[in-house]
């Protein structure tokens, strides 16, 4: 852009005999001026800049003709794009009020939602991945309140900002700096005071759940299946949230907890014929006891609930240690205490150091900054680009705990005390959809840690699921008498149905026999489990893993699609009764099951011989030799894929016929049948975009770079209203923050950049010219690709 200014200049000379010199010093002076005002050059404020210029050109007597301006404001752009993760950290001037006015923060298993009230007390809510109550919702440990006196606070010079590369957020006003943040290595909370002056700080536990409490109304969507939203409308109407307790009497900690006196697991295992499983397992929620102590040296209780400093002082430190432990209180107490001494015993700073190394290796395994060179397409790239790393900073926040990403809001959820809508009033433990698992829902986020790198946070996704499996075995012999393992698409986390999905009055219907439509013969997600984890072993190459995790899981569920349903007079299997995603109740042959099916086993038959032995890949290439031939539909003279050979009862706004693309990945870019597919697309019933709808990614496996972009950018750059922080999606189909939404559109833009299959990989299948990009991002083989696009030139590191 420099050059293209000088090369004018050197014309504008050429025709108007103008003095050299003098022009390179306006043209010096202007640059400065415009440096000046970097921060304004957007696309409200580019007419701004240009007008300033062109008043200051008239000023000074400086000739500057439209081109020449062009140019320089070109430059201008380009010098002042975003390109660090720095510069994406989330900046506020004012306080946020409530907690829609709050910031996220976690370092895996504990998290906080971090906001500022109007008097300057900060206020965070304290959550963790384990925290199940008696109802099997997952809810908050509370509330806390950091109070400075004497209150320096100023609102003229206010700074809250979530600092990306440390994994902190720093508050600052009035000479006085908070930082927050979650140790990444170490399971506690500190909140670091410092100030220019003395002064004392107060501590103050808040709690909600004083009392037992009926769940009525629109707070009965935090459990779903009982109360009053459940499907088969035959199981307990009336729910109770019990209450939390303390420690009283304590000296110089608050030590807060909730212990679950009751337990719906017996009788939701009684209910779907598994009581002899029951008898051999452990109740996961009765006696779970999850909670808190805060302590701080210098600070000493007034109340159960309160600390406060002893004397006045430049600085104090506040930790907050949250712990999960089933059994007895007092072990709970006893072993809380001695986690805390071993913790403080380690140095602050050696934790603070190891702390910053931890989040600087996660943001160094991968990265997507993108670039334009103008100012529209600019905005759109640093758009998408803020969206995408502030999904992976939330996903990075709850995904290394207890318990998988809950997608309806993770541990991030806030109170609605001040929305605007019928969910108005509702404590922070309040969620749509509450309690259960949908694996349609629940998957999203687990897609789009393959390409980071994020393979950790993988782990507690795996592990319930094979936590289950022994459960999912038992109940597949009980219901139908043959072996495999089938998974409801709606589960609690132990890996049963919901009570109100499965029915509670099972007077004269059969073991097995699901009341909800919706799920009724809805069991994809352990096949499309079954293909996350070989993608997971194909970027890995994690032998122990394939052996303990993959093999064993991944058996089973084909073991179960070979043995459930007899086969036709053609040999071929018929999928009957059986029903295509949430959407066609009623369907013979659904094209999910067959596709993934073929692709699952496909793969398997691809393991080496040291996983998976000759009579199993024997097994699995007849399944696939008997697999019905897949769904297709005419429309006009056009072949399209189809839901089903046969659907009906519709009663969703999937698209399962695109269950080919993804994400099962027979069609995409580089493959036969993609003109097909494009067709298919093209004719598809639903084209909506955010929340757990995939037409974006779809869209990316297709090549249909625009269509893509075009989401990608409407994604990320719509967040729910209420809320201040700008990934705090939603609420959408389910709750904020949403974590589907931000999901898709991270996965859409990882396949526009690269897609793979079995060995082969495709660099920019689906890239917009207008975008450039800076990026490292993981691939099969254990690969990384590094390198930047420019121009739609790709260049890899180490490549030329």
């Amino acid at each position: 852009m420099i050059d293209c200014a000088l090369k004018t200049m050197k014309a504008e000379e050429a025709q108007k005999k103008m003095p050299g010199v003098s022009i390179r010093v306006g043209l010096l002076t202007i640059t400065l001026l415009a440096v000046h005002f970097t921060d304004f050059v957007n696309c409200a404020r580019f007419s701004w800049l240009r007008r300033r210029i062109q008043i200051y050109c008239v000023m000074k007597n400086i000739r500057i003709t439209t081109v020449l301006l062009s140019c320089l404001l070109n430059t201008l752009i380009v010098y002042a794009q975003k390109t660090t993760l720095e510069d994406y950290n989330i900046r506020w001037n004012t306080p946020g009020i409530n907690s829609q006015g709050s910031m996220p923060i976690g370092n895996g298993d504990i998290g906080a939602n971090v906001w500022v009230e109007a008097n300057g007390d900060l206020s965070f809510y304290v959550s963790k991945t384990d925290a199940w109550d008696d109802l099997g919702r997952l809810v908050k440990l509370g509330k806390v309140r950091v109070s400075v006196t004497p209150n320096p606070f100023n609102e003229k010079d206010f700074l809250q900002e979530l600092k990306l590369p440390e994994g902190e957020i720093l508050v600052s006003y009035g000479g006085t700096e908070i930082k927050c943040w979650i140790d990444a290595n170490h399971p506690v909370m500190q909140v670091d005071v410092k100030s220019s002056k003395p002064v004392n700080v107060r501590v103050t536990y808040e709690n909600w759940r004083e009392e037992r409490t009926v769940l009525t109304g629109n707070e009965g969507w935090s459990v779903w299946g009982l109360g009053n939203r459940q499907m088969s409308g035959d199981c307990s109407k009336v729910i109770y949230a019990e209450a939390d307790s303390l420690m009283l009497n304590n000296t110089e900690t608050i030590i807060a907890f909730h212990h679950n006196v009751n337990s719906i697991w017996k009788n939701n295992m009684e209910i779907q014929a598994l009581s002899a499983v029951a008898a051999q397992s452990p109740d996961p929620l009765l006696h779970r006891n999850f909670g808190l102590l805060i302590d701080a040296s210098g600070m000493r209780n007034i109340a159960d609930t309160v600390l406060v400093s002893d004397n006045a002082a430049n600085s104090f430190r506040v930790n907050i240690f949250p712990f999960t432990q089933t059994g007895e209180v007092a072990a709970w107490i006893q072993t809380l205490l001695a986690r805390a001494k071993s913790i403080k015993a380690i140095p602050a700073s050696r934790r603070e150091v190891a702390h910053k190394a931890w989040w600087a290796g996660f943001w160094n395994r991968s990265y997507i900054f993108l670039t334009a060179k103008d100012s529209v397409n600019r905005t759109e790239a640093e758009t998408v680009t803020r969206g995408y790393i502030l999904q992976r900073f939330m996903n990075a926040g709850s995904g290394r705990g207890g318990s998988p990403i809950k997608f309806n809001g993770s541990i991030f959820t806030a109170d609605t005390y001040h929305r605007n809508d019928e969910y108005h009033g509702l404590n922070a433990d309040f969620r749509r959809w509450g309690g259960c698992y949908w694996w349609q829902n629940t998957r999203l986020p687990y897609w789009s840690l393959l390409a980071s790198g994020d393979f950790d946070l993988m782990a507690p996704l795996f592990s319930m699921y094979m936590k289950a499996l022994p459960l999912r075995k038992a109940a597949t012999t009980k219901y139908y008498g043959h072996s495999g393992a089938f998974f409801p698409e709606t589960m609690n986390f132990w890996g049963t149905y919901a009570d109100g999905d499965y029915g509670c009055n099972r007077e004269n219907i059969a073991d097995g026999y699901v009341k909800n439509p919706y799920v009724r013969y809805y069991w994809q997600s352990g096949l499309e489990l079954s293909l996350m984890m070989l993608d997971y072993y194909s970027f890995t190459q994690d032998d122990q893993f394939a052996k303990d995790t993959l093999v064993p899981f991944v058996s089973e569920i084909l073991t179960f699609y070979d043995q459930h349903w007899k086969r036709g007079s053609d040999g071929k299997i018929l999928f009957d009764p059986a029903m295509s995603l949430e959407t066609f109740h009623t369907a013979v042959n659904p094209l999910p099951e067959i596709v993934g099916i073929t692709v699952v086993a496909g793969k398997m038959l691809r393991l080496p011989e040291q996983l998976a032995n000759k009579e199993r890949k024997t097994k699995w290439a007849k399944l696939i030799a008997d697999l019905p031939a897949l769904p297709i539909r005419m429309l006009g003279n056009d072949t399209l894929l189809a839901p089903a050979h046969s659907y009906s009862n519709k009663a969703n706004s999937e698209n399962p016929e695109m269950y080919a693309i993804f994400p099962y990945r027979m069609f995409r870019v580089g493959k036969p049948g993609i003109e097909m597919a494009r067709r298919t697309f093209a004719a598809a019933a639903h084209k909506e975009n955010g929340g757990w709808q995939q037409n974006a990614i779809q869209s990316a496996y297709l090549g249909l770079a625009e269509n893509a972009r075009k989401m990608i950018v409407e994604s990320f750059s719509k967040w729910d209203s209420n809320f201040r922080f700008p990934a705090f999606w939603g609420p959408n189909y389910d709750w904020t923050p949403d974590q589907d939404h931000g999901s898709v559109a991270s996965l859409a833009l990882q396949r526009m950049l690269l897609q793979y299959g079995d060995d082969d990989v495709q660099l920019l299948p689906a890239w917009p010219r207008e975008w450039n990009a800076r990026f490292k991002i993981a691939g099969p083989g254990k690969k990384v690709y590094k390198g930047t696009v420019e121009d739609g030139r790709l260049k890899l590191e180490g490549k030329k």
